[in-house]
């Protein structure tokens, strides 16, 4: 039975999750405050947090920082309305995804469900599939409906990233840093926008009915096809350039 933390100081919505993710099956223990629930996370290790960002002692993105300094556990993080810049600073520190209040039970359990497949199905394969697409993780090789595509090294990158975290949305910041560097931001942020476009293309994607890569608007991309590790090995390399 999957055991679930859920970290929010209002009474009433920790007694709606608990009952809607208890009917669900899971194990629910709740936590008011964020040293509470550090304390928590480091004495039980849930398998899943569910933590809202605005907490009476120290707030959820600092409650994010001290969870991830040693743990991996997935996160998804409840944010108000308007506040989109703490959303995107906890995407960042590394929740794996987040709900916008007010939001519907069943859309809360379909996420939970979601984080807690994407933790037990991360890619250990040197080969990963899906919907016609093979990628080949050692030999940087991908082949698509059976064909060779030749990537350059930002757009294997990139999409390297992407399959190894399906599912997860990832912010522009996220992928500028891991491709471009720390030293870089939004100045980059054309041309990560750039290569995404030629990625798309060069799988075959469209980015309006997208099978591999989703937009988020004005916060990143979600890859949104399952992954399903295994296989052969894909012939062929990536070309440089």
């Amino acid at each position: 039975m999957p055991r679930l933390l859920v970290v929010d100081d209002e009474p009433q919505i920790v007694t709606a999750l608990t009952r809607a993710l208890e009917r669900e099956g899971y194990d629910v223990e709740a936590s008011p405050t964020g040293l509470d629930a550090v304390a928590l996370t480091a004495a039980g290790s849930p398998d899943l947090i569910v933590l809202d960002l605005n907490l009476p002692d120290i707030d959820g993105l600092e409650v994010l920082r001290r969870v991830r300094s040693w743990s991996s556990i997935p996160v998804l993080v409840l944010s108000g309305d308007g506040e989109e810049q703490r959303k995107v600073a906890a995407l960042d520190e590394g929740a794996d995804d987040y709900l916008e209040k007010p939001f519907g039970l069943g859309e809360l359990r379909a996420r939970v469900r979601a984080l807690l497949r994407r933790a037990g199905a991360t890619p250990d394969s040197a080969t990963v599939t899906t919907d016609g697409l093979e990628v080949d993780l050692a030999l940087k090789a991908v082949r698509l409906q059976g064909s060779p595509v030749r990537l350059t090294p930002t757009e294997w990158r990139l999409l390297q990233l992407f399959v190894a975290q399906p599912g997860k949305l990832l912010t522009h910041q996220y992928l500028i840093g891991k491709v471009w560097g720390a030293g870089h931001g939004e100045e980059t942020l054309q041309t990560l926008r750039a290569h995404l476009r030629s990625l798309r293309r060069k799988l075959g994607d469209d980015s309006r009915e997208p099978r591999f890569i989703r937009t988020e608007t004005r916060i990143g991309y979600r890859w949104v096809a399952p992954v399903t590790p295994g296989g052969g090995r894909v012939d062929g390399r990536l070309a440089g350039g």
